[in-house]
């Protein structure tokens, strides 16, 4: 994401988090930064860029927070099952 303006950025992870329905965690992954970075641009810079485009991600990354057991207890099962079947 080098060439590009924090704002730019901000408004990119914005609208891939939109059409991904993607985390925080995700996110960073796939632009190569860090979660931080992420969260700080989506949360705080996007507030001053563009108010409603921050309100329809908060929108998401709440959804994200409240299955975020869902998907700790999915990976821990997972883990399990690969390591009954590796054994």
């Amino acid at each position: 994401m080098k060439g590009i303006s924090i704002e730019e950025r901000a408004i990119n992870l914005a609208h891939y988090i939109i059409e991904t329905k993607e985390t925080v965690r995700g996110t960073a992954k796939i632009f190569g930064i860090s979660k931080s970075t992420v969260h700080k641009d989506v949360s705080e810079r996007l507030l001053k860029i563009n108010p409603a485009l921050a309100k329809d991600v908060r929108k998401i990354l709440e959804e994200n927070k409240s299955e975020r057991h869902i998907r700790g207890g999915m990976a821990t099962k997972m883990k399990y099952l690969n390591r009954k079947k590796a054994g």
